[in-house]
């Protein structure tokens, strides 16, 4: 049975189609539509639960030495209230979860990662855990809400936030409460993640829609959070991360230190010269190609596969994520239906807020 986060009811009141997603019960949409939450984003602001990524503590002498082991970015030069993006790999170089990692004090760590690869993370972390370091599971305690778009900093009016791209504040008071707020998002805009008690969870829900009302805010669902992270070109486990391929095809270099002394699946990462890579395209005519839809050169050879595919609401034509060969340029084909589709490519984001 399908879990359900601290605002359920707060999704039934304001009429969320509930879907089972991670196992949660989460809103895929609300009366307004996918596309109405996505334009809001994207022009003025939305708020999203996403009280079912997993949260996982990581404290004590040692700490910042074990995350180095266990990640592909480096944290020993990361200072307390920074957030950085990191890939956690199989030894053969295979993602187990691309996570979000918070530096809270010298030694302790918050660890976000995905909701589907909670059980699996955690169980992988403490397997490969170090002496002297605690490692926690504290995701049924905390309720996470995005609120995102242009008009987030003034929703937030008054609130002490953090300024730059990437940071976090602590024990911010926000409507009464003591939350956590941090500078990021997977929408491509800007805007914030606020983590507070479960408890407080609807009274903070409840707080930041009615001060968001007179600057557009409306509540979004899991299908416009889908359409905006493709638009931003940015990865979800399970699409652009498997831990079935190689995390070198993905494109995510920025976030894999490969000068440190070590990491789990470092070898396997750096020996790899990748045949495939992660490019960008744009479907002609009508319809949307889907995951795991086959690619084909003009020879008809098959290139590769789709990894993610929409129709993009900001741009009004349909955009894929692909699995492509390197080498292949110009256009591609693929099918809809049974229906050969041409599909051109193009460099990624599709799209980048000024």
């Amino acid at each position: 049975m399908a879990k359900k986060t601290p605002l359920y009811n707060e999704h039934l009141e304001a009429g969320g189609v509930m879907v089972d997603f991670a196992g949660y019960e989460l809103p895929v949409r609300y009366l307004t539509g996918i596309i109405a939450e996505h334009t809001a984003v994207r022009e003025a602001a939305g708020m999203f639960d996403v009280s079912h990524m997993g949260e996982i503590s990581v404290e004590g002498a040692g700490a910042t030495e074990y995350l180095e082991r266990l990640l592909t970015n480096r944290f020993s030069d990361m200072p307390s209230g920074k957030v950085r993006y990191s890939l956690m790999l199989y030894p053969d170089g295979c993602t187990v979860d691309d996570v979000l990692v918070y530096r809270r004090a010298e030694d302790k760590y918050l660890v976000v990662v995905n909701a589907s690869n909670r059980s699996k993370d955690y169980e992988w972390m403490l397997a490969n855990s170090a002496c002297g370091v605690r490692i926690r599971d504290v995701s049924d305690t905390v309720a996470l809400i995005a609120l995102q778009g242009r008009n987030a900093v003034k929703i937030l009016k008054g609130a002490d936030l953090p300024e730059k791209y990437y940071t976090f504040k602590e024990n911010v008071p926000l409507f009464g409460v003591k939350a956590t707020v941090s500078r990021t998002g997977y929408t491509g805009e800007d805007g914030f993640e606020i983590a507070v008690d479960a408890d407080n969870a609807s009274k903070v829900w409840k707080s930041v829609l009615a001060a968001g009302r007179e600057y557009g805010l409306i509540p979004a669902g899991l299908g416009a959070r889908d359409t905006l992270r493709l638009e931003a070109a940015m990865p979800l486990y399970g699409h652009e991360l498997s831990d079935k391929r190689i995390a070198s095809e993905a494109g995510l270099d920025f976030a894999v230190k490969t000068d440190k002394e070590f990491f789990i699946g470092k070898e396997a990462f750096v020996c790899n010269t990748p045949e495939y890579y992660r490019a960008g395209a744009f479907v002609a005519g009508k319809g949307i190609v889907r995951e795991g839809a086959p690619l084909f050169d003009e020879k008809g050879e098959e290139v590769g596969s789709v990894t993610s595919g929409t129709m993009s609401p900001t741009l009004g034509r349909a955009i894929a994520m692909l699995r492509l060969k390197k080498g292949v340029k110009g256009a591609v084909c693929s099918e809809i239906r049974g229906r050969q589709v041409e599909m051109t490519l193009t460099s990624l984001p599709f799209y980048k807020r000024k």
